[in-house]
This record gives C-alpha cells, structure tokens and sequence, in this order.
C-alpha cells in the first residue's frame, strides 16, 4: 500500500491535480507493480510562503510548477524499479499535465509491512 502525498503550488484546477494523481498512481502500476486498486493519495497545495525549495539545487532548475510526490511504501524495491518508477513518473507528468521533468521532485520513504493497518485498527499485512 504505497501512501502517495502530493505537494505543490495553490492554484491548480482540479484537472490538473487528477491529472498527477493519475500519472503517479499509473506510473506505479507499470513500474513497481501495485494492484490497480491500491491507490490511497493526499494532495495539498501551498501558497508562496510555505512551499520552499532552491530553485537550482545539484544544477536542475526548478520553477514555480515544482511538484512534491513522496511516497511510503514497504521495503523491498530494488534500485532498478525505483529508477524506472521516478523516470515513469516524470514521463507521465510530462504528458498531462504538461509538468516538465525538471519541476517533479520524489521521494521514497519506505517502512515494515507491519508499519501498516487499513482499517479495523488491524495490521493487515502481518501474520504473528
């Protein structure tokens, strides 16, 4: 169950966040191969002052369409389908919305499968 959250500059139109959500979230599917109907995502938006970034870090140059997309997903991706994944990403925002490579930042956060409960105040994922 990856848990995607979404962070980027106030106003967007609702198209347009679906729009990453929906990149990110196919992106997954194909590159480190969640169910389709895994999908559990938060999307914010921020104003100027609280949406902070350098704009050239490690000489990439960001703009104001920077977008944050860090996901928490349980351990055990091998570098490869972590690369493929930030690449896929980066393509399908490219695609629609129309973000360029540049402005999409990710990050990985990954945990236990026992760091997980879906509900029921259960750990799902954990057989003792």
């Amino acid at each position: 169950m990856p848990l995607v959250r979404i962070d980027l500059r106030q106003g967007t139109t609702p198209e347009y966040r679906k729009a990453i959500a929906d990149g990110v979230h196919t992106a997954m599917i194909e590159a480190i191969a969640i169910p389709p109907d895994d999908r559990f995502q938060v999307i914010n938006e921020h104003d100027r002052d609280n949406l902070i970034y350098d704009p050239q870090y490690l000489g990439i140059q960001r703009s104001d369409k920077v977008v944050f997309i860090q996901i928490t997903l349980s351990t055990g991706r091998k570098p490869g389908q972590k690369r493929a994944l930030y690449k896929r990403i980066a393509e399908l925002l490219g695609k629609s919305p129309g973000i360029r490579p540049q402005d999409v930042v990710i990050n990985l956060v990954e945990v236990a499968w026992e760091d997980w409960s879906f509900g029921l105040g259960e750990a799902q994922y954990t057989k003792d």
